[in-house]
């Protein structure tokens, strides 16, 4: 946590400069990058385990599982649940197009 932010994570912009808010929007970035490799990391080796026991690329009460748990955290955040179910959809999606590929 920078030493511009409050316990919560919360930026106080009256204290940041510009050049420093961008600073921080650039080390989010670089998290949300992370994350997003991180979980395809995971979600390929569900594809391999998916493989190995012969079960089908697509299951569609995970994927709403994923869906609604993304719309609950999105609540819980504040955010727009319409644009992290995007994002969350189109993660799924690429995932599965990459499950299809390497089958």
């Amino acid at each position: 946590m920078s030493e511009n932010q409050d316990d919560t994570g919360g930026i106080d912009p009256e204290e940041m400069s510009l050049d420093e808010l961008r600073r921080e929007i650039r080390g989010i970035d670089r998290e949300i990058v992370e994350l997003i490799a991180r979980r395809t990391y995971v979600a390929d080796t569900i594809a391999q385990v998916k493989d190995q026991q012969g079960l089908p690329t697509t299951d569609e009460d995970q994927e709403q599982r994923v869906m609604d748990r993304a719309g609950e955290n999105a609540k819980q955040f504040d955010v727009d649940a319409n644009l992290v179910k995007a994002i969350f959809r189109l993660l799924i999606e690429l995932n599965k197009v990459e499950q299809r590929q390497n089958r």
